[in-house]
């Protein structure tokens, strides 16, 4: 399958990467598009198989998948200077733009023929350069052989789901906003660690690979946080006062509360 991706900003230089880097999709087929000749440069000296178009109209022109990774306010004006080029019966389309949801992307797409190509929202997050993102997706007059393809490749690069729209700004928060979140998480109980006398560097490491293990046991034993957290809360002990005293301070509440903002217009 190629893909062209339109955008070689944060976003669409780690699906670049993401894809580049999976099994599913050659580097060779590859295109990336972007005014910027400093973004492209550095994605050809990571993956000197990958293809760098002129400009957009030359990126779309003989792929399978145009994915567009451009900020939102500039969708509509990409989209019109290459919808004219699209084969809508061959040609998936994929928007990662956050708030543009499949119906305004048939509005985008419409030639006045009343014909569509295969369209695609996702919200994937940048761990997908890492092959470890999170990605959600919904789409409009696809088909399921094409669903389960473009899930297979973003399945590769993480994990992937199939979601109805109205979830899909919820997955945003709770995996693309919330990679800042974790970030923050981290940054936080590293100047604690600093604070407790180790170095930064040292207690960002022991919390990088205290995370690491906590999703380890999660995802081989399936079981719910609270068992996992029970397991190593004795009684009167120090870990049921470390947790007390973070909900004292609202830890809880703190990121229920930073999730729905995340979802506020």
């Amino acid at each position: 399958m190629k893909f062209a991706i339109i955008g070689a900003g944060n976003m669409g230089g780690a699906l670049a990467r993401g894809l580049a880097k999976g099994s599913l999709v050659e580097v060779s087929d590859i295109t990336v598009a972007d005014p910027s000749r400093e973004k492209t440069d550095a994605l050809l000296k990571e993956f000197p198989g990958m293809k760098i178009a002129s400009g957009n109209k030359e990126a779309v022109q003989g792929v399978d998948v145009v994915l567009f990774a451009v900020k939102p306010w500039l969708l509509q004006e990409v989209i019109e200077e290459v919808k004219g080029l699209l084969d809508y019966d061959n040609q998936a389309v994929i928007s990662i733009a956050g708030g543009i949801g499949t119906a305004q992307l048939c509005q985008y797409l419409d030639r006045g023929d009343g014909e569509y190509p295969a369209v695609y929202y996702l919200i994937p997050n940048t761990a997908i350069a890492v092959m470890e993102g999170m990605t959600f997706i919904t789409s409009v007059c696809s088909t399921p052989e094409m669903d389960a393809r473009i899930l297979a490749i973003f399945k590769e690069l993480g994990d992937a789901m199939l979601v109805d729209e109205r979830l899909i700004n919820a997955g945003m928060a709770l995996s693309s906003c919330g990679i800042a979140y974790v970030m923050r998480y981290i940054r936080a109980a590293t100047e604690g660690g600093v604070e407790l006398g180790f170095y930064a560097r040292d207690a960002q490491r022991v919390m990088m690979q205290t995370l690491k293990g906590a999703v380890a046991l999660l995802a081989e034993g399936g079981q719910h946080p609270e068992e996992e957290i029970d397991k190593v809360t004795t009684p009167g002990g120090l870990t049921i006062r470390g947790l007390n005293a973070m909900e004292e301070a609202g830890f809880t509440q703190s990121v229920i509360k930073g999730l729905r903002a995340s979802l506020k217009k």
